[in-house]
């Protein structure tokens, strides 16, 4: 004989509360006028019960699935596991579940993509894939709440959760500058997407405020964030400009790449040339010789991001604030050394090896 299935009424005769309090105490955003002793009591019943709720009935009832559609650019960039990690400390407390989609950074995959979720009728759509200029999220955005993360549309009213990209690379510059680097190359992310261009701007800035007149010719912009087009770009620059002393890479991943460049040539990091990075993604410090970088605080930025969305879907009158910037450090590890050092290195006679026998 099949087991019945238990209902908000047989929750309510074993409780004695009305059935519309325990929907409030088993509804993450209806519990808060609710005791925390009366929510605790219906939800410790409700799981000796065995109650699950009916997640189709309730989107039939509320016209919600409870849903939400996150949009990440490079499933393998491990820049983003912690993003989704802190988007999701938000959501599944108050009863969201998310759907993720991969873009490959590519924009009609993206445009394809709004509309599998928009299918599955998603509440809203945090968006870590958006384009500096992006139409298809701004329909999108007309129609359902929309946030973006780590990157942001120029000119549009959606809702963006970024890192102080200007301010770590002005940080950056200043910890080179300090340690006597003062030709330093730029590997700028690519220009279609926000980090990219606000970035390579705060380089240009800082560099002429250190008297560089003509910063564009120490910078090699990467087509996309992945290591081969750093690896591109560090060829080039290193190509253009002989008396470079350091590199300023948009992200890690490029600054990886940089790195192999720099093996494959027979120079060393940081003796040689130095480099930096930009996000602080898992495992730098197992690389040798240690990637200086900055540090975003990727799970709060995937979080805030999440706690925005769900005010919008909560309440759309709500205001939010049109861009949140949240802070950034300088990780200091191996691949920096001063100047100075390096002159030393260079000014040492060759060695030649002998060859046995």
């Amino acid at each position: 004989m099949a087991k019945k299935n238990v209902t908000l009424k047989d929750i309510s005769r074993a409780t004695g509360v009305h059935v519309s309090t325990v929907s409030r105490a088993l509804t993450p955003n209806e519990r808060s006028s609710l005791s925390d002793e009366v929510v605790k009591r219906i939800r410790e019943t409700a799981k000796e019960m065995g109650y699950r709720p009916n997640r189709l009935a309730s989107s039939l009832r509320t016209r919600k699935t409870m849903t939400v559609g996150v949009m990440i650019p490079d499933i393998t960039n491990s820049v983003f596991p912690p993003i989704v990690r802190g988007m999701e400390s938000a959501l599944e407390p108050a009863g969201y579940a998310s759907i993720q989609v991969n873009t490959d950074s590519d924009a009609d995959r993206e445009a394809r993509l709004y509309d599998v979720l928009r299918e599955r009728g998603v509440d809203g759509i945090i968006n870590a894939a958006v384009h500096r200029t992006d139409p298809a999220v701004e329909r999108i955005a007309e129609d359902i709440p929309v946030v973006t993360v780590n990157r942001k549309v120029e000119g549009s009213t959606i809702p963006a959760v970024i890192s102080d990209d200007a301010g770590g690379v002005t940080s950056l510059v200043d910890y080179l500058s300090e340690r006597g680097h003062k030709h330093i190359g730029h590997i700028a992310g690519p220009d279609t997407i926000s980090t990219g261009v606000v970035r390579r701007t705060a380089f240009e800035e800082a560099m002429r405020r250190r008297g560089i007149s003509n910063p564009a010719e120490l910078i090699s912009t990467a087509t996309y964030f992945v290591e081969e087009e750093g690896a591109r770009c560090a060829d080039d620059l290193l190509d253009r400009n002989g008396g470079i002393t350091a590199l300023l890479c948009a992200n890690d991943r490029l600054a990886i790449g940089a790195l192999g460049a720099l093996s494959r040539r027979g120079l060393a990091c940081p003796e040689d040339i130095s480099i930096t990075g930009f996000n602080n993604v898992p495992f730098l410090d197992l690389i040798p010789p240690g990637l200086t970088t900055v540090q975003i605080l990727q799970f709060d930025v995937g979080r805030t991001a999440a706690e925005i969305l769900l005010k919008m879907m909560g309440a759309p009158d709500t205001g939010v604030p049109a861009t949140t910037i949240l802070p950034v450090s300088i990780d200091e590890r191996g691949s920096v050394a001063p100047r100075h050092a390096q002159d030393r290195r260079r000014k040492r006679p060759l060695r030649v090896a002998r060859r046995a026998g």
